[in-house]
């Protein structure tokens, strides 16, 4: 008889495991606490566009989505970057025809939980809010439709339930669970930038738009109706903040100064602004993810990252096919497949973490400083002129699946090697192997 698996959230990464346990022959049942998404479209305003890169398209291909999903995806190749006086500027994101990928959060669901739902190994259970679960004796308990309480009993339980997991809430009960959880000062508020006549992109579509301002950014994502989601990250409280935002003339005024080129592409500005909520921005870390081979969690509730590395839901699938790869390794010794598995991924999710902290100063900040444009342009240059030497940490991060660690690790080693070429001044002897290539394998001359 074929053991049972609940999984206990139906997102991105429980959808995607349901079908990678299904596959494996286990009886799944997936629990998901909101409506079925395929019926009710998710809610404006808290969905961040997706940037689908390497990682992500990897873990599609296993289950064979990811050709789907290109179909709907738009690539972009760089970061164009709007000042306040109108200059833009285009920041190529890696090698030429490197892209990440904007996708619908709501879409890429949709599709994993249809393919899903063509398993007969596996039954989909929405409206189930979970409120208990006994690790002891895989008993998760849940509020269904209409507030009647359901028990299912399982011999395996998965937690994919999000930043604010029920699953990982119980295990924060146990012997020597470490917790903790930080938000940024900052929180997000969705905007949208309509199409023009005939679907007309009205913009760059192949590239994120930056608005960097400091302590503050707008970002804009292509979407394939020729609209763009946008999102102003700002701080909740201060000078330039959300809290200073009261009424109608307080968002026209501040838009008017610090995004003019973009004001006239926003009719419904005012409305979205007040209409769609202002959201917060959370980084969990936990360990163990793992309670004996009972119970193990999965994408957000093990590690929630914030969005500005574009790696939240790469992240998470990776943890699906590393999960995957470590019960097809082990099993039937789940102790020894959970345990592999969490050791494996508890550094490269603390990594990743730690890059999109880092990276929303870059993006906020850094892209319009010319100090730092400078020492991209370097960094650029030798990602082409030394293919198999040099590598960007963005390229390694987003364009590979070296393990996030490494590729936080590297990034280090780069800084060294780029500060020793412009503190030498020898941008200009790029090509000059025997000159360059000793700054490199010597990282910058320690």
């Amino acid at each position: 008889m074929a053991e049972k698996i609940n999984i206990i959230g139906g997102g991105l990464a429980g959808s995607l495991l349901s079908i990678c346990m299904a596959k494996r022959g286990f009886e799944v049942n997936l629990f998901e606490r909101r409506p079925d998404m395929r019926k009710n479209r998710i809610s404006a305003g808290k969905s961040i566009n997706l940037a689908l890169s390497t990682r992500g398209l990897k873990a599609l291909e296993q289950v064979g989505l990811d050709k789907e999903i290109m179909k709907e995806a738009i690539p972009m190749y760089g970061r164009t970057i709007h000042s306040r006086t109108g200059e833009i500027n285009y920041q190529p994101y890696g090698k030429e025809g490197q892209a990440i990928n904007s996708v619908s959060r709501g879409l890429l669901n949709i599709q994993l939980l249809e393919l899903a739902d063509a398993y007969e190994n596996i039954t989909l259970h929405f409206n189930a809010k979970c409120i208990d679960v006994n690790i002891e004796q895989g008993l998760a308990t849940f509020e269904m439709e209409g507030g009647t309480k359901k028990t299912f009993s399982s011999d395996r339980i998965v937690g994919t339930d999000g930043a604010f997991a029920a699953t990982r809430a119980r295990l924060q009960s146990t012997d020597r669970f470490n917790y903790s959880q930080s938000y940024l000062p900052v929180g997000y508020k969705e905007l949208i930038i309509p199409p023009g006549q005939g679907a007309k992109f009205m913009m760059e579509k192949n590239a994120l738009h930056i608005w960097p301002r400091g302590a503050f950014m707008m970002i804009a994502l292509p979407n394939p109706s020729g609209d763009y989601t946008c999102t102003l990250f700002m701080p909740f409280e201060g000078e330039k903040s959300f809290s200073k935002l009261h009424t109608e003339s307080d968002v026209k005024q501040f838009f008017d100064e610090e995004f003019p080129d973009a004001v006239p592409l926003m009719p419904s500005l005012l409305k979205d602004f007040f209409t769609n909520p202002t959201s917060s921005l959370v980084t969990v870390r936990c360990y163990p993810w793992s309670n004996g081979g009972r119970l193990t969690l999965a994408g957000d509730a093990a590690h929630a990252v914030v969005p500005f590395f574009g790696q939240g839901m790469n992240c998470s699938f990776e943890d699906v096919m590393v999960l995957d790869e470590c019960i097809g390794n082990y099993y039937p010794n789940w102790n020894k497949a959970f345990d592999e598995y969490q050791k494996q991924r508890k550094p490269n999710a603390d990594a990743i973490a730690d890059l999109a902290i880092a990276n929303y100063t870059e993006m906020a900040e850094k892209v319009g400083d010319k100090v730092f444009l400078h020492k991209k342009q370097v960094e650029h240059k030798l990602c082409e002129l030394y293919p198999n030497d040099f590598k960007s940490q963005y390229e390694l991060v987003t364009f590979s699946t070296v393990p996030y660690k490494q590729a936080q690790d590297r990034g280090l080693v780069n800084d060294l090697i780029l500060a020793y070429i412009i503190d030498h001044k020898l941008e200009e002897q790029l090509h000059n192997r025997e000159l360059i290539l000793p700054v490199i394998k010597n990282k910058g001359m320690m």
